[in-house]
């Protein structure tokens, strides 16, 4: 599909190259925070699965220059100032020292993650390797966050969604689940806000026990059925726990095993662009010179397709002609 199409098409995706933002994902990262207000008092921040980087420019744009912005990525990033990048696996153990070396040995205010599995087109699937990709973000950001600090990921809305707000319930004060304006409203994207880490008693963060759908907290931590009752979030929204019952719908006996109905938020100004909405490209630029459609502030530096590309051109030319015959 050529440029000026998808500029037609994605108001967003031409926004960001005008802005001069690496992928129109920043604008998530914008809207969440003019929601959550995310980067108040913040001075130490994680970018996990950050590339190509935008919003690790959203920080280093808006935080003051004295923080510190320390961002992960399996893939190579291209650098930013004002932000070290890492190129590491956020699941391996090495990885925690590295990172708080980069911290100062210092824990961090916020941890953020965008990152997203290459989606296979099957619902189950693709939610079910997204809430993997979010617990490892998590398990991560237990060993660097200090007590109070907020964590912010990308979620699939699926089927089981709850069980994964019931375990994030489990170590933040709240939970929410919000949708940016410039998230397609066709999507199943959403992101968990987690504000107010705070762990339960014996709880020990580690890399090497990472946690999973299956993991167990202190009961301690879980909320009586009173104190849930009686607390509301954002906008009086109440929050709701699912216990189910042993044996059937028709037990009496409730089992232990919660699942936690988040608050739902809908993030961005209604006057701004709707990402699913088709608008009509503007005639003049803001010098008022004619419109032209630019090319994309930061390329990919390590594509998947970069290796076949490469092996066609040492083929012999860009057509089919090229390949070899079976």
């Amino acid at each position: 599909m050529g440029k000026s199409s998808k500029d037609k098409r994605d108001s967003y995706y031409r926004l960001a190259k005008e802005q001069g933002w690496r992928a129109r994902s920043a604008f998530k990262l914008l809207q969440l925070n003019s929601q959550f207000n995310l980067f108040a008092d913040v001075t130490r921040v994680v970018d996990l699965c950050a590339a190509p980087g935008s919003w690790s420019q959203v920080l280093s744009r808006t935080l003051p220059p004295t923080s510190t912005i320390v961002s992960l990525d399996l893939q190579p990033m291209t650098p930013l100032p004002g932000v070290t990048t890492l190129q590491a696996d956020i699941t391996h153990p090495s990885t925690l020292p590295l990172l708080l070396q980069h911290l100062g040995n210092k824990p961090a205010d916020l941890v953020i993650s965008d990152g997203a599995p290459d989606v296979t087109g099957l619902h189950d699937l693709d939610e079910y390797i997204q809430s993997q990709l979010l617990l490892a973000a998590l398990n991560l950001a237990t060993c660097v966050l200090k007590p109070g600090g907020g964590f912010v990921a990308k979620i699939f809305r699926g089927r089981d969604v709850a069980i994964v707000f019931a375990q994030l319930r489990c170590l933040f004060d709240r939970v929410t689940c919000a949708k940016p304006r410039s998230s397609r409203g066709s999507s199943i994207e959403a992101f968990v806000v987690c504000e107010g880490y705070s762990p339960p008693a014996g709880f020990k963060p580690s890399l090497e026990t990472p946690l999973g759908l299956g993991a167990k907290f202190p009961e301690s931590r879980r909320p009586s059925g009173r104190d849930k009752e009686e607390e509301h979030l954002v906008d009086g929204v109440k929050e709701v726990e699912l216990r189910e019952a042993e044996g059937g719908e028709d037990s009496d006996h409730v089992s232990r095993e919660a699942r936690y109905i988040a608050p739902f938020i809908a993030c961005g100004d209604l006057s701004e662009f709707d990402s699913d909405a088709t608008y009509a490209l503007p005639e003049v630029d803001e010098f008022g010179q004619k419109w032209k459609s630019k090319d994309p502030i930061q390329p990919p530096t390590a594509p998947p397709y970069k290796t076949a590309l490469e092996m066609r051109r040492q083929l012999g030319g860009g057509g089919s002609g090229g390949l070899p015959k079976p």
